[in-house]
């Protein structure tokens, strides 16, 4: 706590103990700064109850990924384990840009409350799905997979 940035260093060693790349952890430390800058903005605006955080995450997610929060984790055979450290690059990518979208909507709403809160996430989460859905039509390749970073024999492992 007194050295904050003791602590993202041993986030980066955990995953690249974990066979992390460089380009995924960087991608995964930027995504988690965009998640609390729009963790900070809710709480500055009446959202207060950890149930709360959690339906406004399955909106945004369940927009641009098509799954909900629990459907993501059963598709990667993940039980306990944070759905983000088991994202591929893209997922991270995508996750993240429906939540910086959903932040800059809800400030230029002035959203307040989970009524406005929840129409921001919808739109925020369907500007990564249209991006999502574009890439998947270049590519013939599903962003959403159950590809995990799983040791073997917890479910099933990806290569980077």
């Amino acid at each position: 706590m007194a050295d904050p940035s003791r602590s993202l260093d041993r986030a980066r060693e955990y995953w690249q103990q974990h066979g992390r790349s460089e380009k995924w952890i960087q991608q995964r430390m930027t995504g988690q700064e965009t998640r609390n800058k729009l963790i900070d903005y809710w709480k500055e605006h009446e959202i207060r109850k950890e149930a709360e955080f959690a339906l406004l995450t399955d909106i945004i997610h369940r927009e641009w990924a098509g799954v909900k929060v629990q459907e993501h984790k059963a598709l990667k055979g993940l039980k306990g384990q944070n759905l983000r450290d088991h994202m591929s690059e893209a997922e991270l990518i995508f996750t993240a840009l429906a939540e910086l979208s959903t932040r800059q909507i809800a400030e230029t709403m002035n959203a307040t409350g989970m009524a406005e809160k929840k129409v921001a996430g919808k739109k925020g989460g369907g500007i990564a799905r249209k991006a999502r859905r574009d890439l998947e039509d270049k590519t013939g390749r599903s962003v959403v997979t159950g590809e995990n970073f799983l040791p073997p024999g917890q479910g099933k492992l990806r290569d980077e």
